[in-house]
């Protein structure tokens, strides 16, 4: 089982992640954060990745913190689950549609950390969520993981929909990415041999 377990500890917050690869999309998930909570549980869900994430944060500020120090934490949990990334078929895309939201997700576990943002999200906020801070979590989780991350909005007017959207199609697109190859036969997916390690 290809697992990773995080605790990481600031002056702002305390968080704890627990995350499976090779899971059924078992979720326990409580950030103090409930729109973070709800994206979370999808990445579970359609990633069949088992989530256990437990963060307490100085959210009477903002949620900013918490939303960053859970995404540092799972980017690191999810390097610590990959480690040096044999036997995956390293690449995963997938297009989510929800209602009139269209979003399209493309990623390499290259090793080498890059996000490249395209959602217009009309909305400042999704309930208490300030939505600019969507990009946010995807940066922490890219800088700790080591992903290459495209994400492209190619429709969509409702705030909550792309985002949603979003995150269904990043849960997808990396469990096609992590899953095991079994032609691969246990080698790295990398005509150079190896991958680079993020935090390595």
């Amino acid at each position: 089982m290809r697992t990773g377990t995080i605790h990481r500890v600031t002056g702002e917050t305390d968080v704890h992640v627990s995350l499976g690869l090779d899971g059924s999309g078992s979720c326990q998930v409580s950030t103090g954060v409930p729109f973070l909570d709800h994206m979370l549980h999808q990445i579970s869900s359609h990633g069949l990745i088992d989530l256990e994430i437990k963060a307490v944060g100085d959210t009477h500020i903002d949620d900013h913190h918490t939303n960053e120090d859970v995404g540092i934490a799972l980017g690191q949990a999810l390097a610590q689950a990959l480690g040096d990334r044999r036997g995956i078929h390293r690449f995963g895309h997938f297009l989510a549609p929800l209602d009139e939201a269209l979003v399209q997700v493309a990623l390499d576990c290259s090793g080498r950390p890059h996000l490249s943002f395209g959602l217009q999200i009309p909305a400042q906020k999704i309930g208490s969520y300030d939505t600019e801070l969507v990009k946010e979590f995807f940066v922490a989780v890219v800088n700790n993981s080591g992903l290459t991350l495209h994400v492209r909005q190619l429709d969509g007017v409702n705030s909550h929909h792309i985002v949603e959207a979003c995150f269904k199609a990043f849960a997808r697109a990396l469990r096609q990415a992590t899953e095991v190859d079994s032609r691969r036969a246990g080698a790295v997916p990398s005509s150079k041999g190896v991958l680079e390690r993020a935090g390595a």
